[in-house]
């Protein structure tokens, strides 16, 4: 693998975490916390951010797959890390975010939404997906040569 492929290879993991981490464990619960923000309007920001945090994790979940392309071998030992948080990533995709947006819609309505455990488990999830990203790319940082 070309040393420009092993580096981004090796930094997007982390800077997914850094995404992740700081948009699920930060932001999502912070801004409640600002004066103003009523929950109608903390609600709408989320609604915005988490689409667009969906459409970046996407776009590195590409990036990540694109030099399987030309591996012959693939270490599945390593791999298995990313598998797993692509799987989450899909599953929040296609399930857990738009419920979660069908709710917030429903809210903003001026109706309560049915009971749902939808959002424990996206938090739930988003914990798993970062470790795994995490371990993803501290596997890659160890078979890593310069």
């Amino acid at each position: 693998m070309r040393k420009e492929v092993a580096y981004g290879k090796i930094a997007i993991p982390f800077i997914w975490v850094g995404c992740v981490g700081a948009i699920s464990f930060l932001e999502a619960w912070l801004k409640f916390t600002a004066p103003g923000v009523t929950l109608t309007i903390g609600l709408s920001i989320g609604k915005v951010v988490f689409a667009a945090l969906n459409k970046v994790e996407l776009t590195f979940a590409v990036l990540l797959a694109l030099p399987w392309l030309f591996k012959r071998k693939i270490d599945w030992g390593t791999e298995v890390f990313y598998l797993v948080a692509l799987a989450i990533l899909i599953l929040q995709s296609v399930w857990l975010l738009p419920l979660l947006s069908s709710h917030i819609d429903i809210y903003l309505a001026g109706k309560l939404p049915p009971p749902s455990n939808a959002h424990i488990n996206f938090v739930v999830l988003e914990a798993v997906k970062l470790i795994s990203l995490l371990l993803y790319g501290f596997k890659l940082l160890a078979t890593w040569k310069l």
